[in-house]
């Protein structure tokens, strides 16, 4: 790569694109600065001008994915079309998508021990991630009798919960990943008794 993205302005993303290559290749906490450096062509000295250290570099790693991942449940969600239930399934298979397409985001949000709140910038990216996902539940559960009804950060949550575990055993190539079911059909069932369980869809015949 030589020192292309520095003389062109594009330090910063080079790092963090140099980053979250070696988070894929070998977590989040096993690289170095000097070796995102030396990756995206510049001294480690570079680095600072940028970054206050490592743990700022995959912060700065895992906003990004916050605000990819928003914009991908988002457009699943597509405002609740064409049914409130379709739309919700839809961010879960999302969640799923994400996990496949940006392992290194995926790694640094979830993995790497970086509090949301590392950084103001953090903070409002999972802020808005998480938004998405609750939004789409409070839609959902907008069908359930007031006084029966969860709060929406707690059916969020549960849902959120499932798909990550769904993600961390099934669909990320780790010990468990051969099941004998695809992770889509997984989490789709799992959603699918939880939803019953809410009342929200028809019990099975």
């Amino acid at each position: 790569m030589g020192k292309r993205g520095y003389h062109h302005g594009n330090l910063k993303q080079a790092l963090v694109d140099a980053a979250l290559g070696l988070i894929e290749t070998k977590g989040p906490t096993g690289f170095t600065l000097s070796e995102a450096a030396k990756n995206a062509g510049v001294t480690p000295a570079a680095v600072y001008r940028h970054f206050e250290g490592r743990e700022d570099l995959i912060a700065e790693c895992a906003r990004q994915g916050h605000e990819i991942f928003a914009d991908l449940m988002a457009h699943a969600f597509n405002g609740g079309e064409p049914s409130a239930l379709a739309a919700f399934e839809a961010t879960g298979r999302a969640y799923l998508a994400f996990a496949r397409r940006f392992p290194g985001h995926y790694m640094a949000m979830f993995e790497s021990g970086t509090s949301v709140n590392a950084t103001p910038e953090l903070a409002a990216a999972a802020r808005r991630s998480s938004a998405v996902l609750e939004h789409a539940a409070e839609e959902l559960s907008n069908h359930i009798p007031p006084e029966k009804r969860p709060p929406p950060s707690m059916f969020s949550a549960h849902i959120w919960a499932m798909s990550h575990g769904v993600v961390e055993l099934f669909a990320r190539g780790r010990p468990g990943a051969n099941a004998p079911f695809p992770p889509e059909d997984l989490l789709e069932a799992g959603i699918g008794i939880y939803l019953r369980g809410l009342g929200l869809i028809a019990p099975d015949d």
